[in-house]
């Protein structure tokens, strides 16, 4: 379902006098359905770089990015697009929203995007937001002034609510207490009991040991020194 081949990846810094920094060269891995990969490796390692590739975020230099048959590599935008409807979920550590749109909506909008029937993705979302403990209070307010924690539960609601067969997950339990991190557990296992491939950065040692199905330490892409 994820197949990276022989990617590699460098930065220009036009603003640094067009320096050249190389961060990821001969990236491999593969991720099946049904299974779910850690990303690991020091800060710097290019873990973050990887995860963006494969939503097609940061262009590769060369190689292969295929995730459900799609190679990001060489796609053109519109497909990369229609990968993300319907194919590939990203939960990242940040939410990005348009300001004043309710947390309802915001939870619903992949479905929406997808033409699900309204009621249908509203009774989803309702759903989601209640096992993740969000107070109904807050549904019909903007997002953007809660706090983390509170954020990050919208974030995963939202990345949970389609049924995607590709998952991205960016440190998915951190900034949540407890009980809000044994419920994203348990909706990870979900997804993987259902087939999805899950690739993840984890910091988070214990929730890394209980769903991941192997780790991929990314220091090994690291382009060496001359």
């Amino acid at each position: 379902m994820i197949e990276l081949r022989n990617v590699s990846k460098e930065f220009v810094l036009h603003n640094q006098d067009s320096a050249v920094i190389p961060v990821m060269q001969g990236a491999e891995l593969q991720v099946r359905p049904g299974e779910c990969v850690a990303l690991t490796g020091n800060s710097g390692a290019g873990k973050s770089t990887l995860m963006r590739m494969v939503y097609g975020n940061y262009l590769a230099d060369s190689g292969a990015i295929v995730v459900d048959g799609v190679d990001l590599v060489r796609a053109e935008p519109r497909d990369i697009l229609s990968l993300r409807r319907q194919s590939l979920g990203y939960v990242s550590q940040f939410l990005r929203v348009v300001p004043r749109v309710p947390t309802l909506e915001v939870v619903a909008e992949p479905l929406l995007r997808l033409r699900v029937e309204r009621d249908a993705a509203m009774a989803r979302a309702e759903e989601l937001l209640t096992l993740l403990n969000l107070p109904q209070r807050l549904w019909s307010l903007s997002p953007t002034t809660f706090s983390g924690g509170e954020q990050q539960r919208v974030n995963i609601a939202r990345g949970f609510a389609h049924s995607y067969p590709a998952l991205l997950l960016d440190e998915p339990t951190a900034s949540l207490d407890p009980v809000n991190r044994a419920v994203v557990l348990s909706l990870i296992e979900a997804a993987k009991a259902r087939g999805a491939a899950i690739l993840g950065i984890f910091h988070d040692a214990e929730a890394r040991a209980q769903v991941c199905d192997r780790s991929i330490d990314v220091s090994q892409f690291t382009p060496r020194a001359a």
